[in-house]
């Protein structure tokens, strides 16, 4: 079994996660870490995170006191506790699967250097699904981003913190590269005021609504036509099971810096 620890398992994600992860036949779930003073901790991390039972597993405010019990780590937490995480990690040379996003360009560049001493991955969105949808936009740009016009839209509920999303973000980052260039280079954030649109360059919206659960698509519009790629979640499993997916996998690595595609295999 591996041994696993939650960080954030209070959280959207984190909470799906411990659920997923409390019925594997792989992880074996040994701590919980929640932010210092939330009254949750000291509890039993099955029954904070809705399960319905005890796990006999506890829920604490210092990774540093439970970090040794662990092979990997699973962090949805929150960019600053993340970095924290990060640092441990290194540290205790433990095994991290991080889904948490809002880091800036130069704290990614820090998950990317800690695969060299541990195994590290980063995915803005580790479902299966989405994913697939990244090697589809790698293909279809390849073949049409150079004559087409490219926008992505994206939906989350009014809680999400972040615009654009991690995960339209690494899409936005897959097709420029596909196209030779850097996102930072070509990103246009929403419009207003007059002029064409300018060529080459990728349109970022994001809507902010309700409770409406992750949705991305991206747009290639030609003269007469236009291709859709979309991804629309219903609820939050599949990218708890992607993460679960993760930490089974990384486990069984060596140092490095990995992503969802090296545990589909693509």
């Amino acid at each position: 079994m591996i041994k696993t620890i939650i960080v954030g398992p209070r959280g959207k994600m984190g909470r799906l996660i411990t659920q997923i992860a409390a019925n594997s036949e792989e992880l074996e779930l040994v701590a919980g870490v929640g932010p210092r003073g939330r009254d949750y901790i000291g509890q039993d991390l099955g029954q904070i995170t809705m399960l319905g039972r005890d796990l006999g597993v506890p829920v604490v405010d210092d990774l540093s006191k439970v970090i040794e019990a662990c092979d990997v780590i699973i962090d949805f937490s929150t960019k600053e506790m993340g970095l924290e995480v990060l640092e441990l990690a290194k540290e205790s040379k433990k095994a991290l699967v991080c889904g948490t996003t809002g880091f800036n360009s130069v704290e990614k560049d820090l998950f990317r250097q800690a695969g060299e001493t541990i195994p590290m991955l980063y995915a803005a969105n580790t479902s299966k699904l989405v994913n697939v949808m990244n090697k589809l936009l790698q293909l279809a740009t390849a073949a049409i981003g150079e004559e087409t016009d490219i926008e992505i839209v994206e939906m989350h509920d009014r809680w999400k913190k972040d615009a654009p999303s991690g995960t339209a973000k690494e899409m936005g980052e897959l097709i420029a590269h596909e196209l030779g260039t850097e996102l930072s280079d070509t990103a246009v954030y929403g419009r207003e005021g007059t002029g064409e649109r300018k060529p080459g360059t990728i349109g970022y919206h994001s809507i902010r609504m309700g409770d409406t659960p992750s949705s991305h698509t991206v747009l290639f519009g030609g003269f007469g036509e236009r291709l859709e790629i979309s991804h629309h979640s219903t609820d939050w499993r599949g990218f708890a099971q992607g993460a679960c997916d993760c930490a089974s996998f990384l486990a069984k690595q060596s140092a490095g810096y990995y992503s969802v595609a090296d545990v589909l295999k693509f």
